[in-house]
C-alpha cells in the first residue's frame, strides 16, 4: 500500500541535489540550431523558467513527495561539445527541510528538457531526451551521495 513517509520526527537541515538530463538531436536539426534557426525563439530562458517552476511544483506531480519551500533552484543548459549533437540540462536544488530535494532536481531537469524539445520539435521531432539521473545529493540521514 502506497504511503507518504512520515518525516515529522526528522531534524530539518540543509539539503541539496543535482540532476541532469541530456537531449540528443538529429544532425540536421542540431546544425540548424547552431545556425540560429529557432522556430519558437530563444531556447534557454523558457527552459530555465519551466524547470524552476516544475521543481517548485514537484509535490503536485509526484504523489508521495512532500511539498517543499525551496531555497533555490538553478537550471543550466550546456553545449558540452559543438561537434556532438547533444545538450545537457543540469538542475541544482537546495532547501532547509526534513526531507531531501532529489525529486525536485530531477523534475526540474526533466521539464527543462521537455521544454527544449517543445522549442525545437519544429526542426525535427526525432529529438531524444535521454539519461535523466541524479548526480548528487547532500544532507539527511544518508549524508552525501554522488553518481559514479
Amino acid at each position: 500500500e502506497a504511503r507518504m513517509v512520515d518525516v515529522g520526527g526528522k531534524m530539518a537541515g540543509p539539503r541539496e541535489a543535482v540532476a541532469e538530463a541530456w537531449l540528443r538531436f538529429p544532425e540536421r536539426a542540431f546544425q540548424a540550431l547552431l545556425d540560429g534557426q529557432r522556430p519558437k525563439g530563444g531556447l534557454i530562458e523558457p527552459a530555465r523558467l519551466a524547470g524552476i517552476q516544475a521543481a517548485k511544483r514537484t509535490a503536485d506531480l509526484i504523489p508521495l513527495c512532500h511539498p517543499l519551500a525551496l531555497d533555490a533552484v538553478q537550471i543550466e543548459v550546456e553545449l558540452p561539445d559543438p561537434s556532438v549533437p547533444r545538450l545537457r540540462v543540469v538542475c541544482h536544488a537546495r532547501v532547509h527541510a526534513r526531507t531531501g530535494v532529489e525529486m525536485e532536481a530531477m523534475v526540474g531537469a526533466t521539464v527543462a528538457a521537455l521544454t527544449l524539445y517543445d522549442m525545437t520539435k519544429a526542426l525535427d521531432k526525432g529529438v531524444i531526451i535521454e539519461s535523466v539521473r541524479l548526480l548528487l545529493k547532500t544532507g539527511g540521514k544518508s549524508g552525501r551521495w554522488e553518481a559514479q
